[in-house]
């Protein structure tokens, strides 16, 4: 058996968990009007956060058996998985529009992660820890804060959306690292690590659930599947020494990678749940042959444009 062959299955698996966690967190948000404690009154808020606890547990399992490397861009699909299985089972149509931004979101990041290079170190300095939790976790409630002041709920939810990606992030850098110190038996950091987990895991989902709430599906779980390993990923190169492959030339497509994830994101944190619809019926029209207008009688016998 190939040794990739079992952590590549535990991220397909652990992406469809976290794309139904979504799908049902964007529903709990939509339909509930209760304030922010109001999702936790829902029985599907808890689904979702079961859903959310299987995605991260075998995301844990997967990080064990796979490198950062491989794991990590895995995670995008996640929003590969979410748009169509929204589709299906949501009945919500996600345009062409957004398929268009989640497929540059996508492959930008995909590229990205494939040009970083695999760490040095295998895990982290056990004084850098507090540091890194407290700066991720500060950004992160600048954003939150930074949303509150927004006036279009999807741009709200992206501000949200990146602050959970951003908490969602290092809470697996920290994951690997706690993964290496059980391996190694080094538990006087192991304790501080799985408590760091413990609450940047907890301010992910929170953030997360609140970014869905009148920002629909595509907007913040682009954005959640972007800034997650990007995160990560600046963490590997600021911290472990990590670099871009194949020198400048991998910087430039690095850039032209992270365009175009910037692209796709925009392109989603445009599109409303109304004009997702309104999209979708255009696309629809241009494919079928609509004749000119027609007149049909009405019972009186007058005609009445259809």
């Amino acid at each position: 058996m190939n040794a990739l062959l079992l952590p590549v299955l535990l991220c397909l698996v652990s992406a469809v968990a976290y794309a139904g966690a979504a799908i049902v967190q964007e529903r709990v948000a939509a339909t509930t009007a209760d304030g922010s404690c109001g999702p936790l009154r829902r029985p599907g808020w808890w689904g979702a956060v079961a859903l959310t606890g299987l995605g991260a547990g075998l995301h844990v399992v997967a990080l064990a058996y796979g490198p950062l490397s491989l794991v990590q861009p895995l995670g995008a699909l996640t929003i590969v998985f979410a748009l169509p299985m929204a589709a299906a089972f949501a009945r919500r149509s996600v345009g062409p529009a957004g398929w268009r931004g989640a497929l540059l979101a996508t492959a930008g990041l995909a590229g990205l992660l494939t040009l970083t290079r695999p760490p040095h170190a295998e895990t982290l300095d056990a004084a850098q820890r507090p540091l890194l939790a407290a700066a991720v976790l500060a950004a992160a409630a600048v954003l939150a804060l930074g949303a509150r002041w927004a006036r279009r709920a999807v741009v709200r939810g992206v501000a949200l959306a990146a602050a959970a990606g951003a908490a969602f992030g290092m809470g697996s850098v920290f994951t690997k690292a706690a993964a290496q110190d059980w391996t190694s038996h080094r538990t006087g950091s192991l304790v501080f690590t799985l408590l760091a987990i413990a609450v940047l895991a907890s301010a992910g989902m929170l953030l997360s659930q609140a970014s869905y709430r009148g920002a629909g599906l595509a907007a913040p779980l682009a954005t959640v599947t972007i800034v997650n390993p990007v995160v990560a990923a600046v963490a590997g190169m600021t911290v472990l020494g990590e670099t871009f492959r194949y020198g400048v030339p991998g910087g430039l497509l690095a850039a032209l990678a992270g365009g175009l994830a910037t692209a796709g994101v925009v392109t989603l944190s445009r599109l409303t749940p109304d004009r997702a619809e309104r999209e979708t019926t255009i696309a629809v029209r241009g494919r079928t042959r609509v004749p000119g207008p027609r007149r049909c009688l009405t019972h009186a016998g007058a005609a009445e444009p259809e």
